[in-house]
């Protein structure tokens, strides 16, 4: 699963994507479910846009808005037939803007899981395959999205046994159309190549999701 992320800094997001972003999209150094975070997705009449959506995907037939908790992922392999997902994967694909996601490993003879940040060699922004759904039962309304997940890389691997879809910015506008099909997409629904990544142990202040500040990502000794 993917659990954790950063953006640690903002003017690179908005420079990958080509838009401006809000004011209100601040750097986050422990993003959590259950949070309001940037997410990119297709404007009306073409284009993108960025948003703030609440990361736990609320399908539009939920009768209650916290069964979001438990969809904070939704595996590739399966979100085009899952109910819960299949209309978004179809039509309502984002972006999340990250440059960080956490993982938490148990080295033999150890209890402990020790977090660990992975992010690109040269620490470069990148944008993880989501989707995102609209949810409205009287008078109250949401725009939730989830993060999809596939098997690991390499370099993954050795952490967990699943790691976040990321799309190459070649594919944004492909992966935002809501006029391409799921199986148009099907092709960016794998491991990102484990050459353009590194990974290395952070501090276990990101275990408290209340904790946001830039040590959550520091290297630990």
């Amino acid at each position: 699963m993917c659990g954790r992320y950063t953006v640690r800094s903002i003017q690179p997001i908005a420079e990958l994507f080509g838009i401006a972003l809000p004011p209100e999209f601040q750097p986050r150094f422990n993003i959590a479910p259950t949070q309001d975070v940037p997410v990119v997705r297709a404007a009306e009449g073409g284009g993108r846009r960025a948003d703030l959506l609440h990361w736990g995907l609320v399908p539009r037939w939920a009768a209650d808005p916290s069964v979001g908790n438990r969809m904070i992922n939704a595996r590739a392999e399966t979100a085009a037939e899952r109910p819960a997902f299949r209309e978004a994967m179809r039509r309502r694909r984002c972006l999340v803007p990250a440059d960080g996601f956490y993982e938490w490993k148990v080295s033999p003879g150890e209890k402990r899981k020790q977090p660990h940040l992975i992010r690109m060699n040269d620490d470069r922004p990148f944008a993880i395959g989501g989707l995102w759904e609209h949810w409205d039962r009287d008078g109250h309304d949401l725009n939730s999205f989830t993060i999809l997940t596939t098997s690991p890389n390499e370099l993954v691997a050795d952490i967990h046994d699943r790691m976040p879809v990321i799309v190459a910015p070649a594919a944004f506008d492909r992966w935002l159309d809501p006029a391409v099909t799921a199986d148009g997409v099907k092709d960016l629904l794998r491991p990102y190549p484990a050459s353009e990544m590194q990974v290395g142990p952070v501090s276990t202040r990101v275990n408290n999701a209340r904790v946001n500040d830039a040590a959550c990502a520091e290297p630990w000794e």
